[in-house]
This record gives structure tokens, C-alpha cells and sequence, in this order.
């Protein structure tokens, strides 16, 4: 089956901090950029964080319980092949990345 990438904009409050994040620790590859905006190669899709001043939502953290989880609401991810997703959770954790849910 062959999926058409998608492009998801997230607003977020630190750029930097996030530019960080997504590319060193993530580790995914950067594209274009600008001082309000960068773009990375989210496996093969399109994820651009936009700096925005912090929002209601990004003040605390609200979840839903799924199968005994409280999960953060909103969130996004990809679906990776099982080698794929523990060699990204060593990654993550190799940069001391805390988690809401362990992997």
C-alpha cells in the first residue's frame, strides 16, 4: 500500500528549543527554514513547527485514558516497523528525552 505524504504545521512557543528537539535528539533532517519557521523531513512527510506565543492548550497538559494510559491530548506520530521504533526510543532515550508513556 502506498500512502501520500501529508504536511502537518504545529505552533509551538520555543523555537529553538524545538528546532533542537526535532532535528538533534529526533534526529530528522531539516529543510527550509525561516527565524519564524522551520521545516523537517518527518519520514518522508512534511513537519513545519511555527513559533507562536504559548497557547491555553500548551499551559497544561490534558489527556485521554486509552488501554490504562492517560494519553496527551493533542499529539501526532508515525507508525514505524518495530526495528525502526526501538532504535528511535534508544535514540530518545540516549538524550534523556522523558516520556509521558515508556515506550
Amino acid at each position: 500500500m502506498s500512502l501520500s505524504p501529508f504536511h502537518l504545521a504545529i505552533p509551538v512557543y520555543d523555537l529553538a528549543a524545538c528546532r533542537r528537539f526535532y532535528g538533534e535528539v529526533f534526529g530528522l533532517e531539516e529543510g527550509r527554514s525561516s527565524a519564524q519557521w522551520v521545516d523537517f523531513n518527518f519520514y518522508g512527510h512534511q513537519l513545519v513547527i511555527h513559533e507562536q506565543p504559548k497557547t491555553a492548550a500548551q499551559q497544561s497538559v490534558n489527556s485521554n485514558p486509552v488501554d490504562g494510559h492517560d494519553v496527551p491530548v493533542p499529539h501526532f506520530g508515525i507508525i514505524l516497523q518495530w526495528e525502526q521504533w526501538e532504535a528511535l526510543a534508544e535514540r530518545l532515550k540516549s538524550f534523556g528525552t522523558q516520556f509521558v508513556i515508556e515506550p
